[in-house]
């Protein structure tokens, strides 16, 4: 009996993974390291949170976890290149958790509004969270110059705006019309633009820290990623603005 059920349980993993992996949303408009890594690390976390009986919520919490203690060691803890590692970790492994617990929930039959608004109030204490970790471990530990305190006080506000933005706007668009899997206008994107977007992916953000113990090297790093997410935010921001007045138009022609 014994050996039954343990052939059992890799036939159920497999099992929740394929039909995670049919299920699974286009994933157009994604940066690179969220499409090739960080859903699919996700997709297998999840099938085997399902075959271990775990629910959505476990999940987030978890996520929660890793994230608090990496920011905890980046605030807390002088840099060194085995922090710098350890802060990469956690916070990689909490962002492949957060893209779990969706997937198991889908695998569960649905999500709830309860578990929806506490995977979005983690992300939000996440993204408020991360750069004024970095913040701390600046004032506390360097760099020299006092102005490069404006660096993650800046990058701040860009993720806390952002994250704002990418919330808000799906609220203010009609509904989309769903195309077609395969269909041109599903499948049609810039093969470029995948890997354009990894400065702005919250993954590939978290290897950064990596070079966390590389004094001036960290620092430049993060500089250039927190200009190219600034930039990112200002044609965003353009964007959005011109969609809305095109809408507004709209809804002022038709009534």
């Amino acid at each position: 009996m014994a050996a039954t059920g343990a052939e059992r349980a890799p036939a159920g993993f497999r099992a929740h993974l394929e039909a995670l992996a049919q299920a699974q949303k286009p994933s157009l408009n994604t940066a690179a390291y969220s499409r090739l890594v960080n859903r699919p690390a996700g997709r297998v976390v999840a099938a085997a949170a399902h075959t271990l009986g775990a629910s959505p919520n476990q999940v987030t919490a978890l996520s929660a976890t890793l994230s608090a203690a990496g920011l905890a060691v980046l605030a807390l803890v002088e840099p060194r290149w085995w922090t710098g590692i350890l802060v990469a970790v956690l916070l990689a492994a909490g962002y492949v958790l957060d893209s779990s617990d969706g997937q198991l929930a889908r695998l569960r039959g649905g999500g709830s509004r309860s578990g929806e608004w506490l995977d979005h109030t983690i992300d939000c204490f996440k993204t408020a969270s991360l750069h004024l970790a970095v913040l701390v471990s600046w004032y506390r530990f360097g760099p020299v110059t006092d102005g490069w305190l404006l660096v993650p006080l800046g990058f701040e506000v860009v993720a806390v705006v952002t994250y704002f933005g990418l919330i808000l706007m799906p609220t203010l668009r009609p509904a989309p019309v769903t195309e077609p899997p395969g269909s041109p206008a599903a499948v049609h994107e810039n093969p470029l633009r995948k890997w354009a977007l990894l400065p702005m992916d919250y993954g590939a953000q978290c290897w950064m820290f990596v070079l966390l113990g590389f004094g001036a090297v960290f620092s430049w790093v993060y500089a250039l990623v927190f200009v190219c997410n600034a930039a990112a935010l200002a044609i965003a921001l353009r964007k959005w603005w011109r969609e809305l007045r095109v809408l507004d138009g709209s809804v002022e022609v038709s009534s």
